[in-house]
C-alpha cells in the first residue's frame, strides 16, 4: 500500500505538481513554471 507521506513527498520534489510550488509558498504551480524554475539555476 502506498505511503501517503512518501507521496507527499516526492511531489513536493516534483516542480511538475502543485505541492512543489505549495511547499515553496505558492497556491499552485504558475503558469510560467518552467522559466521559473530555470531562472534557479
Amino acid at each position: 500500500m502506498a505511503n501517503p507521506d512518501n507521496d507527499n513527498h516526492a511531489n513536493q520534489l516534483n516542480p511538475e505538481h502543485d505541492a512543489y510550488w505549495q511547499s515553496r509558498g505558492e497556491d499552485e504551480r504558475p503558469d510560467d513554471w518552467e522559466e521559473r524554475l530555470y531562472e534557479d539555476d
